[in-house]
């Protein structure tokens, strides 16, 4: 992969004094990036299939644009283009048959995803399931005779079902309704709605208007999800069907809890999978994961991992049956959660550590089990790598750092990968299984972005305050001349444990634009960010503020020193806790000409009320907004307290349904500056969430982006 890498970053530099005949990134282009995701290999990997989520037009509109997931088809020796296998009525997380012949995939089907099975020798797809829950993320059974499949499934539903729920038992946990039991709350009275009656009739009464929506009765703790206020309670379970349209599915697990991360042992005998699982309290409360084992048809369902403070997650079998991987931490908390192995009939007590201070996922034995092939967030990328089960020492086999792969799959000497680099925000590699002889087996973007001026960026890095090495990446305007002076834009990334690199895909679009409109880019990773280790992780527990700041602002410094950035026409933006730093820097920092708040955490006792990721408050600040200790941290660290000192030209977003950080704070910030009499603008994008820029409304998106650009270019005059 080092070698695809270098070849792009050559190729680009060599046709930089041909500029002329290359257009500029337009914020249109956002439309044309394709991603890919869902990679799976034939069993003889010749072959691969996966997904390609894609923009188009939404009907005649020649505004507003949709997205559409189909499932392609490529050779991984490279000897043909990929092809489409899927029409109008498109597919995604597409699997082979153990024999190669057939694919399963999902598509909906009145309103619910369902399993569908297509056959490599052409025809019609059909479809398998036509599950009342739906089904998702199909698995084949190493025999080819069944599929495992996932549902999820609401409480109400789960009450009614009595094969799910043996004897329409009622939770043991409690509904945290007060002053009613579970018993008194699902009671049928059979009483008729009447708001005059008696007290049956009455609460009969107030439960219609429930379930009309005219009142949403809140009792439980995680009481927002990403669009809006909810009052369900969800689960999850797994079920096996023959692979056979019209099959009736059977159902592996039971009750009220929520599998994940189910898989086939390889002689299909036995299933792993993970749950959050606590009898005695409600699902919210529920931090801790555990891993079960039980045999194929449902049967011997038992415990295999889990302790109390503990999350146990990622179980795969290894290829022989004698082992099981996993991964364990500490539940709640700031932490990396470590890779291990046992024998799979042994104890926790016999585990074997991996150690690999790095966010680890996409778990898969080799067939040989000498190693643990995984992707781990690194340094500006998301390489892949593999663990030697003997010594367990960890080697990277795709060479480069500044590539980023968010999925893979292997089987015996071949693998392919769907990564990010300078060159394109997504396509496939293919390599063998020890990341050499690499090539590109796409290229969906490419193909365009091949006639775009492209900047290139260029690592830089330093030692901050607390002897951290703090990388960061500077991106020349595209078009560049020596002895000219540019305005300079500093991106801040939100998490605030995420991580950004020329691997990291989300950006790639905005840089190349802002570059395209003659700005630079500088980029950071400051302390608190993942990809650097446990202690680096761990760097802006209870400094969310100042000790950040720093790095953001030193990596700027830093580029400014290179002489080619104007001091006079410096700007600043990032989302979510990105936005909260924002804020906090204008606060307290007053070079630059303007700034942008994306979607931002500004005061943090309301974002533990307003946000659905509130437990960001205990886990980073040790406490709660009406404890002492905390409630001073949580005022320091706030940037509303800071806010009459805030006197940059500033343009706030928000999405009207953004439930991850809440939107009253964004009013509240708003409102503040504007009382000031500060130059301040408040843009609200009607039915956006928190991924608005990432998977949002596309005219919504490039809306931001421009909203962006046009009210920087007001205060910054080129």
């Amino acid at each position: 992969m080092k070698r695809i890498l270098i070849l792009f970053i050559l190729v680009s530099l060599s046709l930089a004094g041909l500029t002329q005949t290359k257009e500029l990134f337009k914020v249109t282009d956002l439309l044309k990036v394709k991603a890919m995701s869902g990679l799976n290999l034939s069993p003889d990997g010749s072959l691969a299939v996966f997904t390609v989520n894609a923009i188009e037009p939404d009907g005649e509109s020649k505004t507003e644009y949709k997205y559409t997931n189909q499932i392609w088809i490529a050779k991984t020796d490279g000897s043909s283009a990929p092809r489409q296998l899927t029409g109008k009525d498109g597919g995604s997380q597409a699997v082979f048959s153990p024999d190669g012949k057939q694919i399963a995939f999902v598509r909906s089907a009145d309103n619910k995803p369902q399993v569908f099975l297509i056959s490599l020798d052409g025809g019609e797809a059909l479809q398998l399931t036509k599950f009342r829950y739906g089904a998702g993320g199909p698995q084949w059974s190493p025999d080819g005779k069944r599929i495992l499949f996932a549902a999820g499934i609401s409480l109400k539903e789960l009450l009614k079902d009595s094969v799910l729920n043996p004897g329409r038992r009622l939770p043991a946990w409690p509904m945290e309704k007060p002053g009613v039991s579970n018993e008194e709350m699902f009671k049928q009275t059979g009483a008729k709605p009447n708001p005059d009656g008696n007290m049956d009739e009455i609460r009969a009464y107030l439960e219609n208007n429930a379930t009309d929506n005219k009142a949403k009765v809140i009792t439980k703790l995680n009481f927002q999800d990403e669009m809006d206020v909810s009052t369900e309670i969800s689960f999850s379970h797994f079920f096996i069907v023959d692979a056979v349209p019209g099959a009736t599915p059977k159902e592996l697990t039971h009750g009220f809890y929520r599998f994940s991360n189910a898989s086939f042992s390889t002689d299909g005998k036995q299933i792993v999978l993970s749950a959050s699982m606590d009898s005695t309290q409600h699902p919210d409360r529920v931090l801790e994961a555990q891993v079960f084992i039980m045999n194929a048809d449902g049967s011997n369902f038992r415990k295999i991992l889990g302790e109390k403070g503990m999350s146990f997650n990622s179980p795969r079998i290894s290829p022989s049956g004698k082992w099981l991987s996993f991964q364990y931490g500490i539940s709640p908390g700031i932490d990396i959660p470590m890779l291990a192995i046992m024998p799979i009939d042994g104890k926790f007590t016999d585990k074997k550590d991996i150690p690999f201070d790095r966010n680890k996922g996409g778990f898969t034995w080799s067939a040989d089990e000498k190693y643990i092939y995984f992707t781990a967030v690194s340094n500006g990328g998301a390489p892949i790598f593999r663990a030697d089960i003997n010594t367990r020492k960890t080697e990277q086999i795709t060479e480069g750092f500044d590539t980023g792969f968010s999925g893979f799959d292997i089987t015996s000497n071949q693998l392919v990968a769907v990564g990010t680099n300078i060159r394109s925000p997504f396509e496939v590699y293919g390599s063998n299984a020890d990341g050499k002889n690499p090539k590109a087996l796409s290229s969906f973007n490419t193909s365009w972005v091949a006639n775009r001026q492209l900047s290139i960026p260029e690592k830089h890095s330093f030692v901050n305050s607390k002897g951290m090495t703090v990388e960061y990446w500077v991106m020349k305007p595209a078009n560049y001349e020596a002895g000219k002076k540019y305005p300079l834009l500093l991106e801040i990334h939100g998490g605030p444990s995420a991580m950004w690199g020329p691997g990291e895909s989300s950006m790639w679009h905005e840089y190349q634009y802002f570059c395209s409109k003659g700005y630079g880019v500088v980029y950071c990773n400051p302390r608190g960010s993942g990809g650097y280790g446990t202690e680096f992780l761990r760097g802006n527990i209870n400094d969310w503020g100042a000790g950040p700041t720093s790095d953001v602002l030193t990596s700027l410094d830093k580029a400014v020193a290179e002489g080619w950035a104007d001091t006079s026409r410096l700007a600043i933006t990032g989302g979510s806790y990105a936005g909260y730093l924002v804020c906090w820097i204008i606060g307290h920092d007053h070079r630059f000409k303007a700034a942008c708040s994306q979607r931002g955490v500004y005061d943090l006792a309301t974002f533990f009320g307003e946000g659905n990721a509130w437990r960001l408050v205990p886990n980073y600040f040790g406490g709660y907004p009406w404890e002492a200790a905390a409630e001073a941290t949580l005022k320091r660290e706030s940037p509303i307290n800071y806010v009459k000192q805030i006197t940059t030209p500033y343009i706030i977003f928000h999405g009207d349904n953004d439930r991850r950080t809440g939107f009253v704070q964004s009013e509240m910030l708003y409102r503040s500056l504007k009382v000031l009499g500060r130059p301040v603008e408040y843009v609200r994008h009607s039915g956006g969430t928190h991924e608005l820029t990432r998977s949002g409304n596309n005219r919504q998106r490039i809306d931001q982006m421009l909203r962006t650009f046009e009210f920087f270019e007001r205060w910054i005059k080129h």
